[in-house]
């Protein structure tokens, strides 16, 4: 009986261990591939979510993949700690090993961070970006007519054709129907990694957060 419970320990130990070198393996497989479709120089780090591990590998099934980007630039713009998530990932484990093209997510969600200082560097001039918590604040001066008059106002942002419109929404040192004066779009055109779309944008203490997703997303080696 002895033997057997000790038989028993060392079978699950050496499971143990060999399903964590399995997830490392296809970990690293797989932050080649997203490397390569993201173009990035740099590999990012990839978590594959639920354990255990083998019954995924071998079912060619992974529920949710989390990846980290790191840093990147999106049409000029320099997005920080880009990260995100693929869910329903198919990549069939001869696919895995023999590095075929064969991986496919069903949906894939990824979210960014917009700086103030860059979100500053877009504003007009004469027109400082600064937040009280969760909102971004402007402050600085406008021209109304031949004087130029200081301001003090709370930001609206939303999401605009061809970028992230930044409107003045509480304004005060001029009249509420100038606040269109104090608006500004920062340029957000290009390509983001697998081709997903914008679908979000809010404030947050950091600066801007976006959000965007895709659906049928393959992942090229």
């Amino acid at each position: 009986m002895r033997k057997l419970i000790i038989f028993l320990i060392v079978l699950v130990i050496l499971l143990v261990a060999v399903d964590r070198v399995a997830v490392a393996g296809v970990e690293r497989d797989l932050s080649n591939r997203i490397a390569a479709a993201t173009d990035l120089s740099d590999k990012p780090t990839v978590t594959i979510e639920g354990i255990p591990f083998l019954t995924q590998a071998i079912s060619g099934h992974y529920p949710e993949v989390r990846f980290d980007l790191g840093t990147f630039t999106y049409g000029g713009v320099p997005i920080k700690n880009l990260r995100g998530a693929a869910y329903d990932v198919t990549a069939p484990l001869a696919d895995v090993l023999q590095n075929r093209a064969n991986v496919q997510a069903g949906r894939v969600t990824v979210s960014g961070t917009l700086t103030r200082a860059t979100i500053d560097k877009y504003a007009p001039r004469g027109v400082k970006i600064g937040g009280n918590g969760d909102r971004l604040t402007a402050s600085g001066e406008v021209t109304v007519g031949v004087q130029k008059v200081k301001f003090n106002a709370e930001m609206r942002v939303e999401l605009a054709d061809g970028g992230i419109k930044i409107q003045a929404e509480k304004i005060e040192g001029v009249p509420d129907q100038l606040a269109s004066l104090v608006s500004y779009t920062i340029p957000f055109k290009g390509k983001l990694p697998f081709d997903v779309k914008v679908t979000g944008v809010k404030s947050v203490p950091e600066g801007l957060e976006f959000s965007a997703e895709a659906s049928d997303v393959p992942i090229r080696g």
